[in-house]
């Protein structure tokens, strides 16, 4: 009971300090028939509920990186007209800057971390190298570009060398979901760059990961051959995506 109570009052003296550093418009939370406060040029603006863990999370990251913003409250179960039109679903977080609204607090916090990089809190990943390698030879950034790459693929490999059979363990959970779609197309990588191909010793864990991915019916059902994406993307980069390729033509 004592490290309880110790707890509640470090909590409350540190909320109590930054209390007066909140950059809020009004703490009282907004409800329906209010209008919405008129945003400033070039000021984020963060609709927040106080109490919502999901909205923290995204104020944790705006406080982290020191971005200056405007929060408006608002009463969840009896939202003004106007919030419906920063985002459909009536849920908070939400983001809006010079006309870009953001929501749901993953996207906003990558949002966040886009345009605001230093300092970064999203690890590099293959998500985003497999859009930076084919502009890299554009920008003079090739090489450190495919040694980003590679130290990404390894970070892979350590943590399947940990975890077991997926990200999951001994069975796949949404990570391993969540990153399959890249390694499907990474003979688009290899042909654009190379250099990324790598050998089964040399990544021993992730290359077993890929082949148990492969054999996993939901991963069959929704695959394509690697020389489709190869097709696509050669297709979208020159700026004719075909997205029907592969279909039997049609005559509409």
């Amino acid at each position: 009971m004592r490290n309880i109570n110790y707890f509640k009052h470090l909590v409350s003296r540190q909320c109590s300090s930054f209390n007066s550093e909140i950059r809020d418009m009004s703490e009282t939370a907004l409800k329906k028939g209010s209008v919405c406060p008129p945003l400033k040029p070039g000021v984020m603006r963060f609709y927040n509920m106080r109490f919502c863990p999901f909205a923290q999370r995204t104020r944790l990251v705006l406080e982290y990186k020191k971005i200056p913003y405007d929060m408006v409250n608002v009463k969840l179960n009896n939202k003004p007209d106007w919030f419906w039109k920063k985002n459909p679903n009536g849920l908070v977080p939400i983001l809006e800057k010079d006309g870009m609204i953001v929501y749901e607090s993953r996207v906003c916090n990558e949002y966040l971390d886009e345009i605001y990089p230093n300092p970064r809190i999203i690890p590099t990943d293959i998500t985003g190298m497999f859009y930076e390698l084919p502009k890299a030879r554009a920008n003079g950034t090739y090489d450190r570009t495919v040694k980003i790459f590679k130290k990404v693929l390894a970070r892979y490999d350590r943590e399947l060398s940990e975890r077991g059979d997926y990200f999951g363990g001994s069975a796949p959970n949404n990570v391993d979901f969540m990153l399959w779609p890249w390694f499907e197309r990474m003979e688009v990588i290899r042909v654009t760059a190379p250099e990324t191909h790598f050998q089964r010793e040399d990544m021993p864990h992730l290359s077993a990961w890929i082949d148990r991915m492969v054999q996993l019916p939901c991963v069959k059902a929704t695959m394509f051959d690697p020389s489709y994406h190869v097709h696509f993307f050669s297709s979208l980069w020159a700026g004719n995506p075909d997205y029907d390729y592969g279909l039997p033509v049609s005559n509409l």
